[in-house]
């Protein structure tokens, strides 16, 4: 039997391209976005039975910042990525996946973000390639939101 339209937008994953980025209530354009990702502190610890009963992990309260990279063609006039380098400000950040209308279906939000290193293009001048520019943050605080 043949499932409708709406059954089958329903059941079909998103794609991976349609996202949105904003910092700070601010809309960026970026490429691509890699790392999020929540993530414990965590403890193994080990007691007199542990030979038989195996080790206790421990899970800390607490958020451990993890690394989050985003990527974006240089572009002419737009020193937004180093200036927050510069200034090293914690910043909230929100990723959204997109579906075809460009209504957002999933959003990871970040509480806190700060900015450790902007990678420059590798420049070569054989290659046609557009030059892209990576930023790597530290990340916290990481909540995943359905719409």
């Amino acid at each position: 039997m043949a499932h409708s339209i709406a059954d089958q937008v329903a059941g079909y994953p998103l794609a991976a391209y349609n996202f949105r980025v904003t910092v700070s209530d601010v809309a960026m354009g970026f490429a691509e976005v890699s790392g999020l990702a929540r993530e414990f502190e965590t403890l193994t610890y080990r007691h007199g039975l542990s030979f038989t009963e195996g080790e206790e992990i421990v899970r800390f309260r607490l958020d451990k910042y993890v690394p989050l990279t985003l990527k974006r063609g240089v572009v002419k006039g737009l020193p937004q990525l180093r200036e927050w380098l510069e200034s090293g400000d914690k910043r909230p950040i929100s990723v959204s996946l997109c579906d075809e209308s460009g209504d957002p279906v999933v959003t990871w939000r970040v509480q806190k973000a700060v900015p450790t290193k902007l990678e420059s293009p590798a420049l070569q001048a054989s290659a046609g390639d557009a030059a892209v520019e990576s930023l790597t943050l530290m990340a916290s605080g990481i909540t995943i939101e359905t719409h």
